[in-house]
């Protein structure tokens, strides 16, 4: 999985469907001439795994998404971009380069999966392969939807019926709708992807990424008892066991080990300037350097957590750069809070920075403190679940865990893998917290206190240029209109 799509494959799905990257200038992928295209297996494997092609490119995850969570009370922005700037202070417009970006590249998503659900049926191929692919399709369109449901809240919903019509240029679907979409699309990938994969393959969506995300989805809807069973799915499944050491999830020999549900899957040299390593690893070791977490966050670790040196570097940390030796890292390395992400930090033999570095999207671990807190929610104990994850780090069992251990353990579990402002929120929309307050607080020169207005920096706005080209049918997000 780390060697596709190839260039070819990719080139050829960009030639057959125009790469448009407006939701409303889309190219009706299914009328693409069969002769042409959709003539095999191979076809459709091709057409598959580029899916999963936009998915690698900044404004899609590796970079837009993470200024999404410089919002929250873990790091600075520390780069120098003003429309990151406007994120992480909560004055931003609906021009936000970020927000008008990673909508592209996820309805370009939308439109890959759309061509292999409407063509993958009507090929003559080795069934597996096509359930696998129409799994996969499912998965990642669900994926998507789940993904702008989370930062837009309302956003068009557009499926095989809509290609097949030329139906592009269409109003929002309520919160409540793309969720569904969401859940109807994970559910019919869990039936037909397999529970792991082997060789080349290995990177694929699963069934655990599928009941991974739908765990995560109905903890969102506080639906406790569905959040339960598929969370079930997964931590009691031996083919998603926890990595027997926390820092295996984010080093290269072991990145794509049981534990890692889904992940971005990256190859050095492949892509440029596009990897989350490019953009969290410190400058003078060949990254930009951005999202830099901040003494708070480090303060949050217990005294004996591993995590805290697997996660963030701190002053006197030891770095093995291969050919460049054990490097010792200082605060003056980084642009702005003296501290560095250091699981997106990576070296080749060379002793280069390497982009090879995956970024997970989904762990066992964040399954099984979903779990935890679907059962402390619902009058049931988690505490067998919050401490399988301390277990693993060698931390001491807690008895009668409440909500404030889950957020600390999801804080120090999660930390930097774009969970925290969406955690905060969420919990805030419970009664749990008062974000407001929480992010009105002065974390120092580098998080000073900011200005939360709710309910509407709970989503982002849609972007104007996309309004714009709709000609009146898309409109606004509410608490965003002038």
């Amino acid at each position: 999985m780390k060697h596709i799509p190839t260039f070819a494959s990719l080139l050829l799905i960009l030639s057959l469907t125009g790469c448009q990257k407006d939701l409303l200038e889309s190219t009706p992928y299914g009328l693409t001439a069969s002769n042409k295209f959709w003539r095999n297996g191979d076809d459709v494997v091709s057409a598959t795994n580029a899916i999963y092609a936009p998915l690698l490119d900044e404004d899609g995850f590796a970079h837009t998404e993470y200024t999404f969570d410089n919002c929250s009370d873990d790091m600075n922005r520390a780069g120098d971009h003003p429309d990151e700037t406007s994120l992480e202070l909560f004055t931003f417009d609906p021009t936000n380069t970020h927000i008008l970006n990673t909508w592209s590249s996820k309805y370009e998503v939308i439109s890959r999966a759309n061509a292999v659900l409407i063509n993958a049926p009507k090929v003559t191929m080795d069934e597996s392969i096509r359930n696998r692919s129409l799994g996969e399709a499912y998965f990642l369109r669900g994926f998507v939807y789940w993904r702008l449901a989370v930062i837009y809240g309302e956003v068009p919903i557009l499926l095989e019926a809509d290609v097949l019509t030329g139906n592009f240029n269409k109003a929002k679907s309520s919160l409540a709708e793309v969720q569904a979409q969401a859940e109807s699309d994970f559910l019919k990938a869990a039936s037909l992807l397999p529970v792991s994969y082997s060789g080349n393959d290995v990177g694929r969506a699963t069934q655990g990424a599928a009941n991974g995300f739908l765990t995560k989805l109905y903890v969102y809807q506080s639906q406790w008892a569905k959040a339960i069973a598929t969370g079930t799915k997964v931590i009691g499944n031996p083919a998603y066991q926890l990595a027997p050491s926390f820092d295996q999830n984010f080093q290269l020999g072991t990145e794509n080990n049981s534990e890692i549900l889904f992940s971005l899957q990256y190859k050095s040299g492949w892509t440029t300037d596009d990897s989350p390593a490019y953009y969290h690893t410190v400058g003078s070791w060949g990254g930009w350097g951005f999202h830099e977490p901040i003494a708070d966050l480090v303060s949050e670790f217990e005294t004996g957590d591993p995590r805290r040196a697997y996660t963030v570097l701190v002053d006197g940390d030891k770095v093995d750069r291969k050919a460049n030796g054990i490097s010792t890292f200082t605060p003056d390395l980084t642009r702005v809070t003296g501290h560095a992400f250091r699981k997106y930090t990576g070296f080749t033999d060379a002793g280069d920075m390497d982009q090879g570095l995956n970024a997970p999207w989904l762990r066992t671990s964040d399954v099984y403190l979903l779990v935890a807190e679907a059962k402390i929610r619902s009058a049931q104990s988690g505490d067998t679940e919050l401490n399988t994850v301390r277990k693993r780090v060698g931390l001491n069992a807690k008895t009668g865990a409440t909500m404030t251990d889950i957020m600390h353990e999801r804080r120090v579990e999660l930390a930097g893998e774009n969970e925290r402002h969406q955690d905060l929120m969420r919990w805030d929309k419970a009664g749990l917290i008062d974000i407001v307050a929480h992010y009105k607080k002065d974390r120092g020169p580098y998080k000073p206190g900011r200005t939360f207005s709710k309910p509407k920096h709970y989503y982002f706005p849609l972007p104007q240029r996309e309004i714009d080209l709709s000609d009146g049918v898309l409109k606004q997000n509410q608490y965003y209109v002038n």
